[in-house]
């Protein structure tokens, strides 16, 4: 086992990896920037070491910076937790170029199911259910992106094979609006991901957000640890999330989580991954593959009772799953609410001090977060300061133990959405479980200001 981590990373997930390191009795080194140096995981850490100036792309994506960081401090691995650098295939491989173990998949792995295309192809070959689409990229030609539309069936989503995060993509509804969309797409994907491919896949007109959280060691053991539904998000940014995925057949679930295991042995994929589905009609249609441990991983921890970020340390250590299938069993209900630094419902940032800082608490409730009373929140990053998630026996003890912490929670100084999660425990549609990924926009625009 690692003696020393480097975390390449900051806030919440900085926190919740140092946390796994201190029980493991593994050191951990923090690498923060300027904008930073207040975090408590700066001041908890057993070192720590300042990257550079606030700008993300001179300190967190810095891999230089990160790279002489291990090697000065004698780091033996790197984590790179969610975002920034986490799907990065290039710092991947630098990272093991240096000497060090990357605390991942293989950057073979990153490569394929960072390009959405080739991350389709290898899933259809694994027999793992895709969205009816373009398997390759589009021609150049107008003619094959038309004939192959018209075999699909509109509307349409033409998508950036290198995009994320709800960036470069375009919905067609006409023959009329096609070639255009596909050349506007392509000229958005080559300047935001420096890649112009495009693919097209069938537009799903009310579809749930439906995930399978995979882990794989290099010994070709690979289990699945239950589903999370994630549809409640706005502009593709998620806000709630839940374990298991209310109202979806078992065998549904069971038959898909077999075809991602068998996937991932397919593929020789090690670590911690998230299959992600579009589920309509009672199909799930692969979208794409998260090579990284994702936001909403708590949820799945407390209906499974696993260490995700414990289980990538180990299996980057080269131990084996200490558990097959079998073992896994999902118990009661999980909830996360993402708590975000913004207008509750604009949704501009609210960054500043935090002048009160109250966290929830009782039986069956955990906040990830590195804020605290006086803490300054930078506006140089993403707007999420923490995440409480709650666990019951069912879905409704879940729900009214969310409903009791963010009753309990104290956030002043600054603006956060916890009015909006308020008011989404009472909504009456998500209580009943089972609402698409366009609801909570639908929702906002019918909401009475």
């Amino acid at each position: 086992m690692f003696k020393k981590i480097l975390i390449a990373n900051r806030g919440e997930i900085a926190l919740r990896i140092q946390r796994a390191c201190r029980e493991m009795g593994i050191k951990s080194v923090v690498v923060y920037s300027e904008a930073d140096r207040e975090a408590k995981y700066v001041k908890l850490a057993d070192e720590a070491v300042c990257i550079g100036p606030a700008a993300s792309a001179l300190s967190y994506l810095n891999m230089p910076a990160i790279i002489s960081t291990a090697e000065v401090t004698d780091a033996e691995a790197i984590h790179p937790g969610y975002g920034f650098l986490s799907e990065n295939a290039n710092f991947a491989e630098r990272v093991e170029r240096s000497g060090f173990v990357f605390i991942g998949p293989t950057p073979e792995a990153i490569r394929t199911m960072g390009d959405k295309v080739a991350a389709k192809q290898a899933m259809i070959k694994a027999g793992v259910p895709c969205v009816p689409g373009s398997e390759d990229a589009l021609p150049d030609d107008p003619k094959e992106s038309i004939r192959q539309a018209r075999a699909i069936g509109y509307p349409v989503i033409i998508k950036a094979a290198g995009g994320g995060g709800g960036r470069g993509m375009r919905v067609v509804h006409t023959e009329a609006a096609l070639i255009h969309a596909v050349q506007t797409t392509r000229a958005e994907a080559g300047a935001a991901f420096g890649n112009p491919s495009v693919y097209m896949e069938k537009f799903l007109e009310n579809p749930r957000h439906i995930e399978i959280q995979v882990l794989a060691d290099e010994h070709k053991n690979a289990v699945w640890l239950g589903e999370r539904d994630c549809s409640m998000q706005r502009r593709h940014q998620k806000i709630i999330e839940e374990a298991p995925a209310p109202g979806i057949a078992r065998r549904l679930i069971e038959k898909v989580g077999e075809r991602c295991t068998a996937a991932c042995k397919r593929i020789g994929y090690r670590g911690a991954g998230t299959f992600e589905f579009l589920f309509e009609g009672g199909e799930f249609y692969f979208i794409e593959m998260n090579t990284r441990v994702q936001v909403e991983h708590p949820v799945t921890e407390l209906v499974t009772g696993i260490d995700i970020v414990q289980m990538q340390i180990r299996i980057a250590a080269g131990e084996k799953l200490p558990f097959t299938q079998r073992n896994i069993q999902v118990r009661g209900h999980a909830i996360e609410c993402r708590i975000n630094a913004e207008d509750p419902y604009k949704f501009t940032p609210s960054p500043g001090r935090i002048t009160m800082w109250h966290a929830p608490g009782g039986p069956g409730v955990r906040v990830d977060s590195h804020a605290y009373t006086n803490y300054f929140v930078p506006p140089h990053y993403d707007s999420m300061i923490g995440k409480i998630i709650v666990h019951g026996d069912n879905r409704n003890q879940a729900l009214a133990r969310m409903r009791i912490a963010l009753s309990e929670t104290v956030v002043e100084g600054i603006l956060t959405n916890i009015p909006l999660h308020r008011e989404l425990m009472v909504d009456a549609k998500f209580i009943e479980g089972g609402t698409s990924i366009h609801y909570l926009e639908g929702w906002m625009g019918q909401r009475k200001h």
